[in-house]
Parts: C-alpha cells; structure tokens; sequence
C-alpha cells in the first residue's frame, strides 16, 4: 500500500507546507495532494510543489471539470507531466452544483455523463493519434453549436502527450464510483470503513467488469483523517465538525452526496439529524451528533498505540486490494513518521 497526504484548501492566504512535503518525500511517501474550491486553485499549488521537489508525485483532488475545459485540462496535464518528469497525477471532480452553478456561472449537467465524456476526450488529447473529434451529450469538437462561426477544425496537440498519466476521480455515488471502475485508474471515496467494502466495492467492481480491468488494475485511494492525541474524547472532538460540514452542510437538504453515503454506511438516522440542525443554522449542534462509531470507522483517532492497532484493518484491506493508497488528512510531522515507520 502507498502514503500520500492531503493539504487541503487554503484560507484567505495561500499557505504550502513545503518543508512537511519535503519530509515526506525523504520518508518514501508516494504523492502529496492539492485541491480548489472557490479560492485557491489545484493547479498553481501542484506547479510549486513540483518545482521544488524531485521524486514524490503531486495530484490533484480535485480540478473541477466544470472550470475548464477538457483540452485545457489535458494541456495542464500533459505540461505539468513533462516538467515534473512524469510524476504529475490527474485528479477530476464533478464538484457540486452549489459551487458549480454559483461559483462558475455554468449548468452543474449531468456529473457522470460529463466524467465520461470528459475523459475520454482527455485520453484522446494524451493518446495525439490524430486531431481530436468528438460528438457528446455535453461536449462536441469541434463545437457547432447556436453562436459559433462554424470555422472550428479538428485538431491535434503540439505537445507531445504521456498516455500513462494517471487520472483518478472523485466519486461516492453508486453512478459514479461504476464510472470510475470504467473509465478512471483511481478513485477517491472521500471516506470509506476498511472492514465494509462493499459499500464502494460493489459499484467499482461493475465498472471494472465492463473495462475488462480487475481491482489489480485500480488505486482505491480513500481520505484518511488522523486525530493523534492521548484524550480519546478530544481526539474524536476535532474530527466532529469535518464529518458534520460534509453530512450536513455540503449540498442542499434534498441532494447532498454525502449524507446518501453515509445513510449507505448504516447511519441514516444520525445523517438526517445532522442535516436537519445544520442547515437550521446550528452547525455546533449538528457536529455533537456524530457518531464516535463513524469517526472510528473512517478515521484513525486516538493515542499512537491506538491508532497502530487500528490501522491493522487499513493493512488487511490493502493486501485485499481494496485499498490502495491511504491519503491522510494530517499536517503533523509526528503522525506522518508514524505511519512511514508503521506502512512503509
């Protein structure tokens, strides 16, 4: 099994932890990861770290695919390969529509129509077999639709592509986790329990059989957070409000992705009142409500003893090939020696 760790989204100063990075790289781990919202973007943050490092890879999780273009997508990617020396990882998401609609002014669609399309193109763009023409539901190229001059042509990329570029996306719907066992090399759950896999096995293992591919042909790579503290009650406290945002906050009361996912894990009940208070306005509320049995399923909290013995079930569903990369939700120089010593 691989290490990488996640840096989140900024704040209102960007902020890149460049000397925890490259203390991970010292220490073997596999990738470090960037990510956008409505600030920051993925993109310039991979740039920095590529430039500065030398043998672990970057990824994204996400580029939003609503924000750009495939073919920008694919010339991002493609550049940041050859720079970097192929260790540039292409992480995609559908993001939501809140953001989608609100933030980039466009219809949020169809995210697994879009996924597909998009990525087809892109391996298109990578693959420079010829000038690239495609006719989809939610792409067309060359475009011939209402306001265009019709002067589009089929084109075929300068640069030279990397068809090995990996690309990952981030999907916990049942629809989308069998998109990215068809179509992807990776896929994010943004959380999973390693003793239940077939909440997301189920799905992916559907789209590997339609792509002719096995799980050893897949990267699962879930979002690990990790609460190291002595007081087990504090430890779980500060993973409260994570797990709360998303259940709660991330979507409308009638379409949040996450609250499905978790009532899929087995609490429904715990994800409905955590919505309810949340979106009442009562997101402090809505945070106590989540259950330690949740937290300790998905997330490895506790003293270092504590999270040693837990992470016995994170190594037994590696070596299942039900997990392949854990992408830890940590800046702590300590909890990331602890895991290069423990996994790697």
């Amino acid at each position: 099994m691989k290490l990488g760790f996640l840096l989140g989204y900024s704040g209102k100063q960007i902020h890149i932890p460049m000397d925890l990075i490259t203390q991970a790289e010292s220490m073997g781990y596999d990738s470090v990861w960037t990510a956008e919202a409505y600030g920051n973007d993925s993109i310039t943050a991979a740039s920095w770290i590529l430039a500065q490092t030398s043998k672990i890879k970057v990824g994204t999780a996400i580029m939003q695919m609503p924000a750009r273009t495939p073919a920008m997508a694919a010339m991002t990617a493609m550049s940041l390969d050859q720079l970097s020396g192929g260790r540039f990882i292409m992480g995609l998401g559908a993001s939501g529509p809140q953001v989608v609609e609100g933030w980039h002014g466009v219809p949020y669609g169809k995210p697994v129509t879009r996924t597909k399309e998009y990525i087809q193109i892109v391996r298109k763009i990578f693959e420079r077999d010829g000038p690239v023409e495609f006719d989809g539901k939610m792409y067309q190229m060359p475009n011939k639709s209402e306001g265009t001059t019709g002067l589009g042509k089929p084109l075929k990329s300068i640069l030279e592509g990397n068809p090995d570029i990996p690309i990952y996306t981030a999907s916990i719907t049942p629809a989308g986790l069998r998109c990215a066992g068809e179509v992807a090399d990776g896929v994010f759950p943004v959380w999973m329990d390693p003793t239940n896999y077939d909440v997301l096995g189920e799905h992916i293992g559907t789209g590997l059989e339609k792509s002719g591919r096995t799980l050893k042909d897949f990267d699962i790579a879930p979002f690990v957070s990790v609460a190291m503290n002595d007081d087990l009650d504090a430890a779980f406290d500060s993973l409260r409000p994570w797990l709360a945002l998303y259940i709660g906050g991330m979507g409308a009361r009638n379409k949040n992705f996450y609250n499905d996912y978790a009532t899929r894990m087995g609490y429904g009940d715990a994800a409905k009142k955590i919505q309810d208070l949340y979106l009442d306005g009562k997101p402090a509320e809505a945070a106590a409500e989540v259950p330690n049995e949740l937290l300790d399923e998905v997330s490895l909290v506790g003293s270092k003893d504590r999270i040693r013995d837990r992470l016995q079930a994170w190594k037994e569903a590696g070596e299942r090939g039900e997990v392949g990369t854990m992408l830890l939700g940590v800046h702590d120089p300590e909890v990331l020696e602890l895991f290069a010593q423990e996994m790697l």
